[in-house]
């Protein structure tokens, strides 16, 4: 079975994630040849102070 896991910054609204977890799932089963059934995300969401890339953190770089 398929567990993807995904990160992303807070912010995105339920249709977004409904839209992403179906694009993804389908792509899953299109490339990967498993059941839908049995596609797993797990989707974290961060807030923009817990991530930082090049030493800086994002609620920085705004």
């Amino acid at each position: 079975m398929p567990t993807i896991n995904v990160q992303l910054f807070e912010g995105r609204t339920l249709e977004q994630k409904r839209a992403f977890v179906k694009a993804v799932t389908e792509a899953t089963v299109a490339t990967l040849g498993s059941s839908a059934e049995s596609v797993d995300i797990l989707i974290t969401e961060l807030k923009r102070e817990d991530w930082a890339t090049g030493g800086v953190l994002w609620s920085e770089k705004e």
